[in-house]
């Protein structure tokens, strides 16, 4: 089913701008029919392209592009990972940080973005748990950051 690389392509995510890792850990790892993907920032073309706190730096808006940008770069990595968007078969849990002021109190709509990107590759296949959480920083001094969790074939 090529349909979800086209729908992730036609939203704007080459799949060949795959964000390499920062540190020393695996993008992907696969346990039987579970693949945990790591935490992605919002790079691309290898350059940060959201940094700052929420809302004072970025607004609700441009975060939630932000947080839409972190998960065309989990599902990257994963289709790198797994050779094809193909094997997944729906996102059990997507995490979602946001670099947040102490008062900020809408992480959740900032990681709607992520949730709308996924759903509109995988449909309701891509509506899964979800946390989305205020923290003091991110690396790079990224936005946001998003992790997920996805059911794979074999």
């Amino acid at each position: 089913m090529h349909n979800r690389i086209e729908r992730l392509e036609s939203l704007g995510y080459p799949l060949d701008d795959v964000p390499a890792p920062g540190g020393l850990y695996k993008p992907v790892t696969v346990m039987d029919t579970v693949a945990y993907v790591s935490g992605a920032v919002p790079v691309a073309r290898g350059n940060l392209q959201f940094a700052g706190k929420v809302p004072s730096d970025l607004d609700l808006t441009t975060t939630q592009r932000a947080a839409a940008l972190c998960a065309a770069n989990n599902l990257r990595v994963a289709c790198q990972a797994l050779g094809s968007l193909d094997r997944i078969t729906r996102i059990l849990r997507l995490t979602g940080y946001v670099n947040s002021e102490p008062d900020f109190t809408d992480q959740h709509l900032v990681i709607n973005g992520a949730s709308e990107l996924l759903k509109e590759v995988f449909g309701e296949a891509g509506i899964g748990a979800r946390s989305a959480v205020g923290v003091a920083q991110l690396p790079l001094g990224s936005a946001v950051e998003t992790e997920l969790i996805l059911e794979i074939r074999r």
